[in-house]
């Protein structure tokens, strides 16, 4: 994006605290990692309230995703949910072939086509328990087909940036390697599915029992109940993926997203996920840049009724430093312009970025805060009469 509008911040504090903060030498020291994250080959967490990245290894190499491949089919699912095309009291049926295929396969919910399962009771088997027949009923009763429902998958992982990973089953189970996924992309796709459909994350993500019919089913999320704030999102494991684990928690106003690859035990997986989420809340801090839905820049426009648009974020942002540090934080705002007219609000026009002395930049994408019209003939007289006298 060409860069339109760019500036620095020092946020308010008192002399002390800017005269330390202009110091490299005042700065805190950046939190080594916890020691029980040595042994997972692919790592990361991030917070998304800044997009900055507090540590990675090996964020876009592709890996194998096993059953973390239902977090997409899920959100699938949502997109449709809260675009109207899909309701949660749909009763899907189950194909004599898909019991065949699935029934008992892997985790299961043990479905057979005197079935009629809910969409809803579906995504609960689906990211309480894994349920690789729930997730196959699902994409069959509302596609058509396994490979109509996975290009839905790639074509919603092209929407919001993904773009290491590739999905050619609805569930992770083993296909040869034509599914895999990233680190980096299944942070985009946490943050996706949290800010743009908070209630249905927070009913489906994060629930450790539930039954269906008389069958228990259960989670096995390695921080939910034990790590204050987490919620999800999902756990696999295959032979090849190894234990995997996509997790995200709030606290203080702040959501860490992280995701564990290819740990070679449970345990090793476990561990390092509770300590990871931990050392995020307590080696790091936030320090308040600006409100979800206030004003974080104005961006010119062309051919439109209005000369700018406010630029807003769909989240609380702010800039992450280390525990007590004092570092500079400054932000530049970047987007393609001046941008076209018409603009629809809530149209991703921009991005925030946020550098913190010493550490990687994060970024938070921006919206349009208003619509803005295509300018009428009126319009585009004052426009030009403002235009010819500023």
């Amino acid at each position: 994006m060409k860069s339109l509008v760019k500036f620095a911040l020092l946020l308010a504090a008192p002399a002390s605290v800017v005269a330390a903060s202009l110091s490299s030498a005042a700065s805190a020291a950046i939190p080594a990692p916890p020691q029980q994250l040595a042994p997972v080959p692919v790592s990361i967490l991030v917070d998304i309230g800044s997009g900055q990245v507090l540590v990675q290894r090996r964020p876009d190499v592709p890996f194998l995703p096993a059953s973390v491949t239902k977090v997409m089919t899920a959100f699938v699912a949502f997109e449709e949910i809260d675009a109207g095309r899909l309701s949660l009291d749909r009763r899907m049926s189950v194909r004599p072939e898909t019991t065949r295929e699935w029934f008992a396969k892997g985790t299961s919910m043990y479905l057979t086509e005197k079935d009629h399962p809910t969409v809803r009771e579906l995504l609960h088997g689906v990211m309480t328990a894994s349920s690789n027949d729930g997730a196959v009923v699902l994409a069959e009763g509302y596609a058509g087909s396994v490979p109509a429902w996975t290009a839905m998958m790639n074509a919603a992982a092209h929407r919001i940036g993904m773009t290491g990973s590739h999905y050619n089953t609805p569930n992770g189970w083993m296909d040869d390697g034509h599914t895999y996924i990233t680190a980096s992309d299944m942070v985009r796709l946490a943050d996706a599915m949290i800010t743009r459909h908070p209630q249905l994350f927070h009913e489906f993500s994060g629930v450790k029992h539930y039954m269906w019919g008389n069958i228990p089913l259960r989670s096995h999320d390695p921080t939910v109940g034990v790590i204050p704030g987490a919620d999800g999102i999902k756990t696999g494991y295959t032979r090849e993926a190894g234990y995997n684990f996509l997790g995200t928690a709030e606290r203080g106003g702040r959501r860490l997203v992280m995701m564990l690859a290819a740990s070679p035990l449970p345990k090793v997986r476990d561990d390092a996920a509770k300590a990871l989420l931990e050392w995020g809340f307590s080696a790091w801090e936030a320090r308040h840049l600006f409100d979800q839905g206030q004003p974080v820049a104005q961006a010119k426009v062309q051919g439109g009724d209005a000369r700018e648009v406010p630029l807003v974020a769909d989240r609380e942002v702010h800039a992450t430093l280390p525990k007590g540090g004092h570092e500079k934080v400054s932000l530049a705002v970047h987007y393609k312009g001046p941008l076209v007219a018409p603009i629809r609000k809530g149209d991703q026009v921009g991005e925030l970025e946020i550098k913190v002395e010493g550490l990687a930049p994060g970024h938070i994408p921006l919206y349009a805060g208003k619509d803005v019209g295509v300018a009428g003939p009126l319009d585009r007289m004052m426009n030009g009469l403002i235009s010819f006298f500023s």
